[in-house]
Formats: C-alpha cells, structure tokens, sequence
C-alpha cells in the first residue's frame, strides 16, 4: 500500500481532508471525514473480492480516499464535487506514483460515483463499486439526524448490507 500511503501523506490530500472537515464541523448529516472515506474504501475492496472483480488494491482505496473531497469546492464556489475531486486526484496521483491509465481509471470512477453511469445496474467495475460502497457505507438506521434527513425512505440504509 505504498502508493495509498503516499496519497494519505500529500500535503494536497492532507489540507483538503482538513479543511472539508472544518467546513463540516458543524454538519449533523453524514460527514465526509476519513472514517467515512475509509468505510468506502474497505467496503468496495470487499465487494470486489466477494464479486470476483480484478482491481488493484491500491486503485480502489485511491478512489474512494479522493472521490468526496471535491466537497471543499463546492461548498465555497458551487463546483460539483465529483468534478473539484476528479481535478485534485489527477493532479496528486502521479506525484503517489499512479500510471496515467489508473487515473483515467479513477477520474471516471470519481466523476460517475454519485450515480450516472456507475449505477447499480452498469458503468465501469471502478465506477460502480464506489457508487455501491458510497451509499453502503452510510449507517442510517442508528443516525440521530434521521429526521431531517433529505434522502427518500427508500434510500436509506436500514441495516448492514455488504
């Protein structure tokens, strides 16, 4: 995990993590703080062990420690996140030692993983896994901000579901 540990360690990645996590001090929905990041990760790790999908380790918990924090720019100047976290990982990943084809890799997965073509029903094995982790990831049963929740009923998780 010697590239994963080098992207933990960039002074990008570090500074991005800690500002969305004061911009999100306040939040009482879901934060987008490295717990949850990591929750991603391991989840579509294990999904992609569990579905037989080949993928380095090292390319999925890349993208599921980038994919949401692009959320710095959208909450200051309105960028979609997907989009703000797409351009932060392609210009940290080559420093962390990621070939060009694994970052178009994980730039697609980041910029599809609120839905489009990374749905459950298809998009890229990248793609989709995060999508899936992303909302897996989310412990809405026990959530004591349930009631002012914004996500329909249906989207909730109510149990554990890997």
């Amino acid at each position: 995990m010697r590239r994963v540990n080098a992207l933990l360690h960039h002074p990008r990645f570090t500074a991005a993590l800690s500002e969305l996590e004061a911009l999100e001090e306040e939040r009482i929905f879901c934060r987008h703080d490295l717990p949850h990041l990591l929750d991603v990760a391991r989840i579509a790790w294990i999904q992609a062990l569990e579905q037989g999908v080949l993928l380095d380790k090292e390319v999925v918990y890349a993208a599921a420690l980038l994919h949401d924090l692009g959320r710095v720019a959208q909450l200051r100047q309105g960028t979609p996140h997907e989009e703000a976290s797409a351009a932060l990982a392609a210009a940290i990943l080559p420093e962390c030692g990621y070939t060009e084809d694994e970052i178009v890799e994980l730039s697609d997965a980041i910029l599809s993983h609120r839905g489009g073509n990374a749905g459950p029903a298809g998009g890229a094995p990248l793609g989709r896994l995060l999508y899936e982790a992303d909302k897996k990831s989310r412990t809405c049963w026990c959530c004591k901000a349930q009631a002012l929740c914004n996500w329909k009923a249906e989207r909730r998780n109510t149990g554990i579901d890997c």
